[in-house]
């Protein structure tokens, strides 16, 4: 296994959200938020503690290209083109659509900026079809001459899985007495490496429409880490926030968005980090986290995609207030 390369200054903020534990029913002390939005590289992110991971294996492998894929608002998509930046590699973007791109903003733009070039898979929509295309893009760079490495969608694997297992030891030095950790559940790998770390029963994982079954994924790449079988069945997930679909706003998400950014000032994704929000607010209602427990939410980043969410921009702007 590569020794793991540094794209960022750890270990993240861990900061208190009094304001928002109170709004909510718990107490001023018992809810943090971990700021993994704060990382840093690329307009920072979760993504960034996986890459740290498969970005040493891609150098230790030789290539001299990233690929991976995601849509077009796709943080992991970002955060790859900019650790490929930090590690002096092209990087190749696949993504669902048709050869002529959406309009430029939000994580889009970003990847512009961070210098990616993107191949546009028309017809192609999740992951297995996403990453086939992906696999079509390497045997392409193969043929040319260059050294792609693939990426995985969203960055999960068992390898890059082991970013989260050490955000986990990380999270329980800065909070001993955690009860609870909420996270997003997207591709699996970040809840899976919290659960490696901090066990089954402290970690609740919010699905967000990303994968069809998101916990058998995440309990296989915990069993992948600890050598024991992880049963599915034996996660906590939430699947009460995904609405209609994995990019279409669901109203509790964004009255959670709103909730976080007018209690503490921090604002989240409509994507991920709102739904992570929703489900600690729905399980606090349901009594599945109680006053008196020490609960951490996940930050995992992803405020450019907020900028892309056409949705969101529209729905968030009828709210303006205007006036003294």
């Amino acid at each position: 296994m590569p020794e793991k390369v540094t794209l960022a200054a750890w270990p993240t903020p861990m900061e208190r959200a009094p304001r928002l534990a109170e709004a909510i029913g718990l107490r001023a002390d018992d809810l943090w938020i971990k700021r993994d939005d704060l990382t840093g590289l690329g307009a920072g992110g979760n993504k960034v503690r996986k890459l740290e991971w498969l970005v040493a294996d891609a150098l230790e492998q030789g290539a001299d290209t990233l690929v991976t894929s995601g849509g077009p608002q796709s943080n992991h998509a970002r955060l790859t083109a900019a650790a490929a930046a930090r590690a002096g590699l092209a990087v190749v973007l696949v993504m669902p659509g048709p050869a002529s791109p959406p309009p430029v903003g939000g994580n889009l733009l970003l990847d512009a900026l961070l210098g990616a070039r993107i191949v546009w898979a028309e017809g192609a929509s999740g992951a297995a079809a996403l990453t086939a295309e992906a696999q079509k893009a390497c045997s392409v760079l193969r043929d040319r001459g260059a050294r792609p490495y693939l990426v995985p969608f969203g960055g999960s694997s068992p390898l890059g899985a082991r970013g989260y297992l050490e955000a986990g030891r990380e999270i329980l030095a800065q909070q001993p007495d955690l009860r609870h950790v909420v996270t997003a559940l997207g591709s699996g790998a970040t809840m899976a490496g919290l659960v490696a770390a901090l066990g089954p029963a402290r970690v609740l994982g919010v699905d967000v429409g990303a994968l069809p079954e998101p916990a058998r994924t995440a309990a296989a790449f915990v069993s992948e880490l600890t050598g024991r079988e992880q049963p599915a069945e034996a996660l906590r997930v939430r699947a009460d926030q995904v609405g209609e679909a994995y990019a279409v706003l669901h109203q509790p998400v964004l009255d959670a968005i709103n909730t976080v950014a007018r209690t503490e000032g921090v604002l989240l994704d409509p994507v991920y980090t709102g739904r992570a929000a929703a489900g600690l607010l729905a399980a606090v209602r349901d009594g599945d986290i109680r006053p008196g427990e020490r609960t951490v939410l996940l930050h995992t980043g992803g405020l450019p995609g907020l900028f892309g969410h056409a949705e969101t921009a529209h729905r968030a702007g009828q709210a303006l207030r205007t006036g003294p």
